[in-house]
């Protein structure tokens, strides 16, 4: 199955480290990110259950939840766990789905045809409130995965939701934004934007980030 972004994202029941997770329940009225790995006790996932875990508040302080997966049992995610907090220095709060019958795998695609039938690729999903897809990346398996530019991301999502902007190349949350190119009403964009924009180009308009 290919999810492809704004569809809404399958829903599930499967088991986990904290219990049986039914996935549109859980997500509730926040964003979600869900992240799969290979299999437990591997060297780089190992390094990025822990990075998502130091960055608690940075997820809370968007309304994010986030949701780890292995095709792994749950005994083995339990032992895994207690090798992330020894060698990461960080608590495991989040839930990790033990997958075993490739359920949410194979829903959300994340056993790719070249790969070994029973491994998930490294792949992140974010998820809004209206559990619709919103952003995906899939990694190869020997580069670990930035978990700021997933946060940068999630900044960008939610404030272009917000309002009529984009984000340029490399926006960080309160740098300048631009204006749409759909948005052209002279009134419209003074109203919208008080703080005024530059020209760049007649479709390259650039604005102060307006929720600052």
């Amino acid at each position: 199955m290919t999810l492809l972004l704004g569809q809404t994202v399958p829903d599930f029941a499967q088991e986990s480290t904290q219990g049986t997770i039914h996935f549109h329940d859980w997500i509730g009225d926040k964003w979600c990110v869900l992240f799969s790995h290979p299999a437990d006790f591997t060297p780089v996932c190992t390094t990025e259950l822990g990075a998502v875990a130091r960055l608690k508040d940075e997820w809370e302080k968007r309304n994010v939840k986030v949701l780890a997966l292995s095709v792994d049992p749950v005994d083995d995610h339990q032992k895994w766990v207690k090798d992330i907090e020894e060698t990461q220095g960080a608590d495991i709060w989040y839930p990790i789905l033990a997958d075993g019958d490739r359920k949410v795998a194979d829903l959300y695609g994340m056993i790719h045809p070249d790969a070994a039938a029973n491994v998930t690729v490294r792949s992140v999903y974010v998820i809004d409130p209206d559990k619709k897809l919103r952003l995906t990346l899939t990694y190869p398996p020997a580069t670990g995965r930035n978990f700021l530019e997933i946060l940068r991301a999630i900044d960008s999502l939610q404030l272009t939701d917000g309002y009529k902007v984009a984000t340029p190349a490399d926006w960080k949350d309160g740098e300048d934004v631009i204006i749409v190119p759909s948005l052209t009403d002279e009134n419209e964009i003074k109203q919208r934007f008080p703080k005024g924009y530059k020209t760049v180009k007649p479709y390259l308009r650039v604005t102060p980030q307006p929720n600052r």
